[in-house]
C-alpha cells in the first residue's frame, strides 16, 4: 500500500486478524502470542537479564580489573566521547570505588577532534608516561589492533570492551583481553548491547568475582541496580533496539531514574528541565542524551565525564548548568548547518534516485556537531548521509544511514581512500585526504546504489494491524502504554482505520501552518465513532484532502490527558486516499456524517 508519504507494509505477514483486544493483536504483530512470552514482554524483570559470565572474556577481564585495584594499580578507564561512552565508564567507575574504595582510578576521553573517536596511539604513550598501569576502553577499541600493539610494546596493559563492529581477518582484533558480545565464536545469547551495556554485564562480574558468588550483598546489590539508569541512558542515546536485554535495561533504568543517588544524574536531569517531567525514552532520546552530549560536540567531554563519575554536588549542578547551555548552542549550530546541507545536496543532484548518497564537506561545518545533521538528513531523504568538516587538507566527519545498509560496510568498499574510519551499520565516523574526497563520493555512491533498491527512498511504514474506531477505546489505548519503553526495535503501535471520512475541512495549525488539525468518523456497525486528529509536519498536503473525503488512516493512539479529563486522539502517520467502492458510500459519507 502507498499513502501520501509512505510506503505500508504490515508488521507481521499475514497481520493479525480484528479478533481479540487490540494490545493482543500488536504484540501477536511482532511475534508475540505465547502467554509466556507476552507477560515476559509486559513486565520485564531482572531474570530476564543473562548471566554476564557467557560473554566472552569477561572472566580474564574482571580479573585482571580487581587484582589491579587490590594491588594499587593505576587504572584509566578510557571511554568514548558520546552518551554510551560516558555512562560506560561512569557505571565501571563506581563499580570499582564501590569493591575498593581506595581504587586509584582515573577517565579519559578523547578530544572529539585532536583526538578523534577510538583509542588515540599519543594518548595511550601520554597516560603510560603518567602512571597508567591499566587502560580499560568502554564503548571503543575493538579496531583498535595497531594501538593494542602500541599499548603492548611500552608495556602497558589495555583491556577493551565494545560493542562496535569486529572486525574480520587474520591480525585484524586487537592483541588484548576484548569483552565484545559478538566475538568470533561467542555463545553470548544477546548481541545488540550498547557500550554501557557490556559495561554493565562487567560492574556485575566484577561483583560476583570480587564477592566468590553468583549472589552478592546487599551493598552491591544496591549499586548494580542504581547504575541501570546511567545504562539505560547509553542504550536509548545510541539507538539500540529496544528488544531483549536492552528492554530490561531500558524499562527498569527509566522507572528507577528518579531515585538515583549520583549527584551528576541529578543535576543533569534539573538542568535539562525535567525536574518535574516524566522521564521516558522520548526524554533521554532529545534531552537528556543531547544535554549531555553537547560539550563532548562543542568542547571537550571530560566535563560531562566529570559530572557523571565523581563531581561533587555543588559542582555537579555548574557542570550541568554550562552543558545545558552548550546544548542550546549546539542546536543553533544545527539549524545552520541543515539549512547549507540540504541546499548543497539538491544542487549537487544527490537527492535523486539516481545518486543514493549524500556526500558533503565544508570548511566551516563544526565536526561535532555534523552527526546530528547527517541523522535530520537521512529522515528528509532516506538515504545514507556522509558530513565533513575540511581543514587542513583533511575531511573529517561522520555518517548515519538507513534500515538495510550498512554504512560501515560502504566505508569498508572506500577503506583504502580513507585514513581512518569504524562504526557500525547504521552510524559511522571516518577521515581522509581531501583529495579524496571526489573518489570517495563516487564509490560510496556506487555502493549504496547497488545495495540501495530505489524503493527504499521512500520511507515505509510498518503498520501493526487493522482497527476500528470503536476499537480505540480510553482503557485499549492505555493498554498500549505497557509496550513501552518505545524507540528503536519497539516503535509506538500504528494501526491501519479502513474506510474513515473527514467531517470538516483540514485545518493547518502551528508556526507556519506547518501541521494539520482533522476530524475523523467511521461507521462501525452502524454506530458512528468519532476521533479528534493531528499529522505533524503535514501542512503542505492540506490541499490534498478536503471536507467528506473518504481515507485510509495509519495512526498511532493516544491518551490525551487534560483538566482532569481524558480523552483518546490520533497521531496520523500517513493517509491513502480512498475512493468510494459505490455511488451509495459516496451519498452517505456526504449526508449521514455531516446531518445525521
Amino acid at each position: 500500500m502507498r499513502g501520501l508519504t509512505h510506503r505500508w507494509r504490515w508488521r507481521r505477514e499475514p497481520p493479525p486478524s480484528r479478533e481479540g483486544a487490540l494490545v493482543e493483536r500488536v504484540l501477536a504483530a511482532r511475534g508475540l502470542s505465547n502467554p509466556d512470552e507476552v507477560r515476559a514482554f509486559r513486565e520485564p524483570t531482572l531474570r530476564a537479564l543473562h548471566a554476564p559470565g557467557l560473554m566472552p572474556n569477561i572472566d580474564a577481564a574482571a580479573e585482571r580489573i580487581l587484582d589491579a585495584a587490590q594491588r594499587g594499580r593505576t587504572i584509566i578507564l578510557y571511554g568514548d566521547y558520546d552518551v554510551d561512552g560516558v555512562t560506560g565508564v561512569a557505571i565501571l567507575y563506581h563499580t570499582i570505588k564501590a569493591i575498593e574504595p581506595g581504587a586509584r582510578i582515573g577517565t579519559f576521553v578523547p578530544h572529539r577532534l585532536e583526538d578523534g573517536y577510538g583509542l588515540n596511539p599519543d594518548a595511550l604513550r601520554e597516560l603510560h608516561a603518567g602512571g597508567a598501569e591499566l587502560v580499560v576502553s568502554v564503548d571503543c577499541g575493538i579496531t583498535g589492533a595497531e594501538e593494542a600493539r602500541i599499548a603492548r610494546s611500552i608495556g602497558l596493559e589495555l583491556i577493551i570492551t565494545d560493542h562496535h563492529n569486529v572486525p574480520t581477518g587474520d591480525g585484524a582484533l586487537p592483541e588484548a583481553i576484548c569483552v565484545h558480545p559478538r566475538l568470533p565464536g561467542s555463545e553470548y545469547p544477546f548481541g545488540d548491547l550498547c557500550g554501557a551495556g557490556v559495561a554493565f554485564k562487567l560492574a556485575w562480574r566484577l561483583a560476583t568475582r570480587w564477592a566468590g558468588s553468583d549472589k552478592v550483598g546487599k551493598q552491591l546489590q544496591k549499586v548494580l541496580l542504581d547504575l541501570l539508569p546511567l545504562a539505560a541512558l547509553g542504550t536509548i542515546a545510541d539507538v539500540m533496539p529496544l528488544v531483549g536485554e536492552n528492554r530490561v535495561i531500558a524499562s527498569l533504568g527509566l522507572r528507577t531514574i528518579r531515585a538515583t543517588p549520583f549527584a551528576g544524574l541529578k543535576a543533569l536531569i534539573d538542568a535539562a528541565g525535567l525536574a518535574d517531567a516524566k522521564i521516558d525514552c522520548e526524554k533521554v532520546g532529545f534531552v537528556l542524551g543531547p544535554t549531555l552530549n553537547a560539550v563532548g560536540r562543542l568542547g571537550h567531554a571530560r566535563d560531562a565525564m566529570r559530572l557523571m563519575t565523581d563531581a561533587p554536588p555543588e559542582e555537579a549542578i555548574g557542570l550541568a548548568r554550562r552543558l545545558a547551555e552548550l546544548n542550546r548552542q549546539r542546536q543553533q549550530t544545527e539549524r545552520t548547518i541543515v539549512a547549507q546541507a540540504a541546499d548543497m545536496a539538491a544542487h549537487a543532484g544527490m537527492t535523486g534516485t539516481d545518486r543514493r548518497a549524500i556526500v558533503l564537506a565544508h570548511d566551516a561545518w563544526h565536526p561535532g556537531v555534523v552527526g546530528i545533521v547527517c541523522s535530520r538528513l537521512v529522515d528528509k531523504h532516506r538515504r545514507p548521509v556522509v558530513l565533513m568538516n575540511r581543514q587542513g587538507g583533511v575531511c573529517k566527519g561522520s555518517a548515519r544511514s538507513i534500515d538495510g545498509y550498512s554504512i560501515a560496510a560502504g566505508f569498508a568498499a572506500c577503506a583504502d581512500l580513507l585514513t581512518k574510519h569504524g562504526g557500525h551499520d547504521m552510524a559511522a565516523g571516518l577521515t581522509m585526504p581531501d583529495v579524496n574526497l571526489d573518489a570517495f563520493t563516487e564509490r560510496l555512491t556506487a555502493h549504496a546504489n547497488e545495495h540501495i533498491p530505489i524503493e527504499w527512498l521512500t520511507p515505509s511504514l510498518e503498520v501493526d494491524c487493522e482497527a476500528t474506531l470503536a476499537d480505540l477505546s480510553a482503557q485499549a489505548v492505555m493498554d498500549l502504554r505497557s509496550l513501552s519503553p518505545f524507540g528503536r526495535g519497539n516503535p509506538r503501535p500504528v494501526v491501519f482505520v479502513r474506510g474513515a471520512v473527514l467531517t470538516t475541512p483540514p485545518r493547518t495549525i502551528g508556526k507556519d501552518g506547518g501541521h494539520l488539525d482533522l476530524r475523523l468518523v467511521q461507521d462501525v456497525d452502524g454506530r458512528r465513532c468519532f476521533i479528534r486528529a493531528v499529522w505533524w509536519r503535514a501542512g503542505s498536503l492540506a490541499a490534498q484532502l478536503q471536507q467528506n473525503q473518504r481515507v485510509d488512516v495509519a495512526i498511532e493512539p493516544k491518551i490525551n490527558e487534560f483538566n482532569g479529563r481524558t480523552s483518546v486522539e490520533a497521531e496520523i502517520r500517513d493517509i491513502r486516499i480512498a475512493a468510494p467502492t459505490r455511488a451509495t458510500d459516496r451519498v452517505r459519507s456526504i449526508e449521514a456524517y455531516n446531518h445525521g
